[in-house]
């Protein structure tokens, strides 16, 4: 297949062209000579690698802790239509239980392909995390980091863990942070009241990104500068919930500028409510009220989010300076570096994989192609 005038949006500029797509990979850009009768004119429409949401429970009616290949699915074709076409289903804080089942549904379709997004792998959120930033995780399932829980934890699931987010200050973290990263998983900082210097500890250790910048964790503060401090004073990547509503929009745009748009990731934290209209939900097993697009724990808390990555997008890029190149790079490529897929996933490249979406100028997203195939059109 053909793709004819587009805007291809690359890592560091935007042009004018074709893309032809052969065996769900991008065969050439701007071939001279193709024979190929199946062309699709994009009218001038922006094309872009399909997005990667690292961070997000649930979508659809359906949360990773549902337990079941049947709710990843789910999930999967509610979040492509808003142009995901990559993803980490991200587990909460509860039972060990809880966390394998759904380890196991993850593995099911990962292994045995979904019907919309890719799943890439898992990442988990917890349970090694502090009672003193809880946001809307579980107090009641809170453990201790060991690497002797984190393996009974992830047993025979081994090989899908992409990244998980604790608390560095807990006794037994930087252990645990030292074990899993000499394994390449991402540890990340996060729902934790670290001082400074104890995040700058973990990072020595071999901390390497940090979860839903700002919230859950030790704020910035001129004489005590905190997690956020540590993160703006270190090369760690971070994620950021573009809503307006877990971080205002002028903060956004200090964190980007201080950060760089290499070093921050555009991310969801959606939950089951995604998607859906207003109403009474779970995330967690809590209880989470959803009203004119927050969702909160019944105490207030905010309880993830009911974000979309193209709404994300539409949001940083009417709301900063940033060219929207680089807005896209924080949505696909920098994804797929910190799930280690951007050999083949993440930008528009001669030879990487065919996960495309074609979207207007207000990223109303108009098609998405998953390996070359057509999987959302509007």
């Amino acid at each position: 297949m053909l793709i004819k005038n587009c805007n291809i949006i690359y890592l560091d500029k935007i042009e004018t062209g074709s893309i032809l797509i052969e065996n769900g990979c991008i065969k050439e850009i701007n071939p001279t000579n193709c024979s190929d009768e199946n062309i699709l004119d994009a009218k001038g429409l922006y094309i872009s690698p399909g997005f990667i949401d690292v961070h997000i429970h649930g979508a659809g009616g359906c949360d990773t802790m549902d337990g079941t290949s049947e709710s990843i699915n789910t999930i999967s074709k509610t979040i492509v239509e808003h142009g995901t076409t990559s993803f980490t289903p991200t587990t909460m804080t509860v039972s060990i239980d809880d966390i394998r089942k759904s380890l196991d549904a993850i593995k099911n379709v990962k292994e045995k392909g979904e019907g919309g997004a890719h799943v890439l792998g898992v990442h988990l959120e917890g349970p090694f995390v502090s009672p003193k930033a809880i946001g809307a995780q579980n107090p009641n399932y809170i453990l201790t980091p060991s690497i002797s829980t984190y393996n009974e934890i992830v047993k025979d699931y081994e090989d899908i863990i992409v990244s998980i987010t604790l608390a560095p200050e807990v006794e037994g973290a930087k252990e645990l942070i030292k074990y899993l990263s000499s394994k390449g998983i991402v540890c990340s900082l996060g729902h934790t009241s670290a001082t400074y210097e104890e995040a700058i500890e973990a990072i020595e250790c071999g901390a390497c990104h940090s979860t839903h910048l700002f919230n859950a964790m030790t704020p910035l503060n001129h004489r005590n500068p905190g997690v956020v401090g540590a993160i703006f004073d270190s090369n760690i990547t971070t994620e950021t919930i573009s809503d307006g509503v877990h971080i205002s929009y002028p903060v956004l745009r200090i964190a980007y500028k201080q950060k760089g748009t290499d070093n921050v990731l555009l991310i969801s934290d959606a939950m089951m409510a995604c998607c859906m209209p207003n109403g009474d939900y779970s995330l967690g097993g809590q209880d989470v009220v959803v009203n004119n697009g927050e969702a909160r724990l019944r105490n207030g808390a905010l309880a993830g989010s009911v974000l979309t990555l193209d709404k994300a997008i539409r949001n940083v890029y009417k709301n900063s300076d940033l060219p929207l190149y680089e807005v896209i790079k924080m949505a696909s490529y920098n994804g797929a570096k910190h799930c280690k897929v951007h050999d083949h996933k993440g930008q528009i490249k001669e030879g990487y994989d065919a996960d495309l979406i074609l979207f207007d100028d207000d990223i109303n997203i108009k098609k998405v192609f998953i390996l070359g195939k057509e999987v959302y059109s509007k």
